[in-house]
């Protein structure tokens, strides 16, 4: 069983940045293709970027587009999203997830492990 660990969220002000990162937890890995979701309150689960086992290959939500940039560094065992000029409409928890598919996808049910999730607010 994969268990993922989101960290990094918080409350910042509308325009600022932030990164959040996500590591597995456990010494049981390998190299999943992987992404990022969001839910707001009262919303479903959304997308928000997904990147290739190796990183060369990367999805973004067309509302984020621009401003969050997914990468990975496998030596590290660590996914991150970078998030700039943030908006309040960016408020959400945020979930990392990890997929069994052989290649980067945008959709929820092509992830297998998720992680509890990390709140992120901007206030405007």
């Amino acid at each position: 069983q994969v268990q993922l660990v989101e960290s990094g969220g918080g409350l910042v002000q509308a325009g600022d940045s932030l990164r959040l990162s996500c590591a597995p937890s456990g010494r049981t890995w390998r190299r999943y293709p992987m992404g990022w979701f969001r839910q707001a309150p009262g919303k479903e689960r959304e997308f928000v970027a997904a990147i290739s086992d190796l990183g060369a290959t990367t999805y973004y939500a067309d509302s984020v587009k621009g401003r969050f940039t997914i990468s990975r560094d496998n030596a590290k065992n660590t996914l991150y999203l970078q998030m700039n000029s943030l908006k309040p409409e960016d408020t959400a928890v945020y979930y990392c997830a990890a997929s069994q598919a052989t290649r980067a996808t945008m959709r929820r049910d092509e992830y297998h492990y998720w992680g509890q999730g990390t709140q992120v607010t901007v206030s405007s």
